[in-house]
């Protein structure tokens, strides 16, 4: 049975009359249209349908709607276009077929969240969810480490505004 679900999707908010039970990468990709959320195993393992739940990464294959229920959402739509991620992303030439990187990109923007200048094995463990076919694994590793090194500087800069 439909019912109204309310939640913040990239600063919106947004009401939703859907089944529950939907995954919400469903109601992300076909009832709100952000495409940027790929749909890849359907089970939870490949990463491809990351997304950030109250600052927490999740898979939304597997995250019913009602979990978004007075929630916030962040789908790769909704990171601004001057975010270190997406220069870094761009700067390092990570993308091939670029399928997974949206996924990719919000494990990595939670991981620099906890730890702002990860370790190599910080990186691994925190992207060991997110497969990329194309292998560009050491260049992730690189774009996430120069992505920390851009919010560094960005922090020292504002500390020299103030």
């Amino acid at each position: 049975m439909p019912e109204m679900i309310e939640f913040e999707l990239n600063g919106v908010l947004q009401r939703v009359d859907e089944d529950p039970t939907t995954p919400l990468l469903w109601i992300l990709r076909d009832t709100l249209g952000l495409t940027g959320t790929k749909f890849g195993c359907a089970q939870g393992l490949c990463g491809a349908c990351t997304v950030s739940l109250d600052g927490v990464t999740l898979r939304s294959c597997q995250l019913p709607l009602s979990a978004a229920q007075g929630k916030a959402v962040t789908t790769i739509e909704g990171l601004p276009s001057e975010d270190p991620l997406l220069r870094a992303w761009t700067e390092t030439n990570v993308i091939q077929c670029g399928y997974c990187q949206p996924g990719q990109i919000m494990s990595a923007r939670s991981l620099l969240d906890t730890h702002p200048q990860p370790s190599d094995e910080q990186i691994d463990v925190a992207m060991q969810g997110n497969i990329c076919r194309c292998g560009t694994y050491p260049r992730i590793r690189q774009a996430i480490h120069h992505a920390a090194q851009i919010r560094l500087e960005q922090a020292e800069t504002k500390g020299e505004d103030s």
